[in-house]
This record gives structure tokens, sequence and C-alpha cells, in this order.
């Protein structure tokens, strides 16, 4: 296993989103060439989403292409056009609970979208494909921490299966066509940009308004809580990485392997707004797995990963955006 200089012409999917934005600024400051792919959809706020892609011009010049990922000619039309070394595809219609709803829009997006980009890749030569994959493809699999080697894969929502389903094509295109492709299994990613529907995102939104926060189970359920500066990171290993195994094929955890409980982050966030939360107690919600819990010894032995943010400095940077950024916006409602 050895590792090559930074490929430097990137085609990266998703990136006006959360992790994406991260990940593109990362990208440019290391002096990467970057061809930006997204469709900025409303599955939350364009505004936030256009906020984001200013963010990363400051950090340099990228070209914005924007695209759905699901319309295989254009996305053929711009693999074609960037020539890149490296696609890195973190695109995807996310979410457990909507995808019980829309189980179609998320195959589409997903298992489609996924096939799409390694077929753009086998057609114009791009060598490398790292997938954003997530922890929920582990969803009951019943043995913690969550490792790699874990055979018994049982996911639990639409999400999950899809991602697991993306997992599968990269092995497939890694065995016939010669793609190094790297699958990232992402564990409950937070921090600045953070997504509206997401946990931390949505419990702070409530804290400040002085809102109940809906609290499903007991509060005993735990999350390995990532921050998104470490992610990215990790990220940009995978990209700098290259396997010696055949099929060029490996999953990777990226997580912080030290999962907290909700009742522990609920005091967390308290702490970090200095305001007390209120709680509303609600059942568990279908789809919900009980925890998870990264076995990062991979990604530190094939990456070089470690994760450096803690969960208190990571929600006290999460609230000094927040408020930033919600003052900017009552600024432009007057």
């Amino acid at each position: 296993m050895t590792k090559e200089k930074l490929i430097r012409r990137i085609f990266l999917t998703g990136g006006a989103g959360f992790i994406g934005s991260h990940v593109a600024e990362a990208l440019l400051r290391q002096g990467a060439l970057l061809t930006l792919v997204d469709n900025v959809d409303n599955f939350y706020s364009v505004a936030q989403k256009r906020s984001n892609l200013r963010e990363i011009k400051k950090a340099g010049d990228y070209e914005l292409v924007e695209i759905d990922i699901c319309d295989s000619e254009a996305l053929d039309a711009a693999v074609q056009l960037a020539q890149p070394d490296c696609i890195v595809h973190l695109a995807a219609r996310a979410g457990v609970r909507p995808s019980i709803e829309q189980p179609a829009l998320y195959e589409r997006v997903n298992v489609a979208g996924t096939l799409n980009l390694l077929e753009a890749a086998r057609k114009f030569h791009v060598t490398k494909f790292v997938f954003g994959s997530s922890s929920s493809v582990y969803g009951e699999s019943g043995n913690i921490p969550f490792s790699e080697a874990e055979a018994q894969m049982r996911p639990i929502s639409p999400y999950a299966a899809t991602k697991l389903a993306g997992e599968l094509m990269c092995h497939t295109y890694a065995h016939l066509h010669g793609i190094a492709a790297v699958c990232l299994r992402f564990f409950t990613v937070f921090g600045p940009r953070q997504r509206p529907d997401l946990a931390i995102h949505k419990f702070t939104a409530l804290i400040e308004g002085g809102r109940p926060i809906p609290v499903f189970g007991d509060g005993s359920s735990g999350r390995d809580y990532t921050y998104v500066g470490d992610i990215a990171a990790g990220i940009l290993a995978a990209v700098d990485y290259q396997s010696s195994a055949r099929p060029p094929f490996e999953i990777v955890n990226l997580g912080n392997s030290h999962p907290v409980k909700l009742s522990e982050l609920i005091e967390q966030l308290e702490i970090a707004t200095g305001k007390k939360a209120l709680r509303d107690p609600q059942p568990m919600q279908p789809g919900d797995v009980p925890i998870t819990w990264a076995d990062i010894g991979k990604a530190q032995r094939l990456l070089g990963y470690q994760p450096r943010t803690t969960l208190a400095q990571g929600l006290q940077n999460f609230v000094a955006w927040y408020r930033a950024t919600n003052l900017v916006n009552q600024g432009d409602s007057r």
C-alpha cells in the first residue's frame, strides 16, 4: 500500500452541499483543478447552497456545472470536457426518514446516478473514483464497533440500501474495468453548513428559538459524531491513496470512534449555546438504528486518518456559524 502525489484534476459531485463545499475548499487550497457539479435542488435551502458556492470561491477558482447526475448525456459531456484524474462522488439524495416516503426517488438518484458516473469514468478513462457512502449501511448488523470486515450487512432504510448498492457498483467497476475505487462510510457528520434537517442543526434552531426538542426514544441511542473538517481530510487522503489490491477497491470508515448518547449531545448543545433545552419525548422513529460506532483502524492504517476536532469544539464552531448565518438572514429580511 503506497501513496501517490495528490491528483490535480478533480470532478466533484454534490459540491454545493454541506460536506462537498468543505471538500471543494480543501481541494482548491491544495491547488486542484476543480470541476464542481451540483444541480442545486430544493431538498433544502437553495440560498444556503448558493452561499456555500460563494464561500468556496474565496478558496480559489473552479468550474461550476449545474446538472443532475441522473442526466447521463449531460454528465458524459461534463466528464469528457473536464478530463479528470479522479471523480469524487458526494451527490446523493440524503436522509433516512425521507427515503422511507420516497424510495423510488432515492433509488434513481443514489443508484442510477452513481452508475451514470461509473459509466462516465469507464468511457473517458477516469482511473480513480471516491464514493461517499454512509454508516447507515451497517443497519442492524449488531457487531460494534462497526468494521469494514462486517459480512452481515442489514440496512433498515431505503437510503441505507441505496448506499450499499452504490458500494457494490463501485466494486463491480473496479473488478471489470480497473477503476481504483474507495468507498468512504461517513459517520454522522456535523459542523458549519450542516443541512437543516440533521439533528444538531435542528436542535440548535429549536434551542435558540426557545422551542422544545423532539427526543426520539429514551435518549440512550448513540451516534459517532464526526466533524466535517476531519471528514474532508479523510476524503482528500482517499483521493491521494493508491491501492495495490486487485481489484483496486477499498471500503473505509470515516468516523470519530467515540459514540455519544442523544441525551449527552443535548447537554453539550446547552453548553455551546448557553441556553436550556426543552425536551419533548417521542417514540423511536422507523429506520433509525440504536447506535453508530466506527472502527477507524483501517482509515488510520491506509489513509493516515486521525480525527482531531472534539464534539465540544465542533459544536462551538457550528453554533457560531449558525448565529452568524441567522444574523445575515435577518438582515436580508429587513
